[in-house]
């Protein structure tokens, strides 16, 4: 079960990725074209060409993990960014992404949060 901590941030890449790419090809993706710092602990959630695979790249304390599903019937629904390469993703929208919902008009009201550190 893949249950992360809700402090992490999540950042999907809106490009198509090759799904051949492991811990040092994800890695050097996360470094070179998001430009992130891939030991920062935070997810990143890359997505082929056909929308039918997911990685998850995250690094721990102790090293790289990384979360990986195929769909064997649909696809994973990416709606279009603006432009970037990269988009921050909550973790509802992560969920709703990885259970294959699609979150395209929906209106989510203001709750109380605490503020990010």
């Amino acid at each position: 079960m893949f249950m992360p901590s809700s402090r992490v941030r999540v950042w999907l890449c809106t490009e198509a990725t090759d799904m051949r790419k492991s811990f040092d090809g994800l890695s050097a993706l996360v470094k070179h074209r998001l430009l992130e710092d891939p030991l920062s602990g935070h997810l990143y959630v890359f997505v082929n060409r056909r929308g039918s695979q997911m990685k998850i790249l995250a690094f721990d304390r102790t090293g790289y993990a990384i979360w990986a599903k195929r769909l064997e019937r649909g696809r994973f629904v990416i709606a279009p960014g603006d432009g970037g390469i990269k988009r921050a993703l909550s973790h509802t929208e992560l969920q709703c992404l990885l259970d294959g919902l699609e979150v395209r008009d929906a209106r989510q009201y203001t709750r109380f949060s605490l503020p990010e550190r």
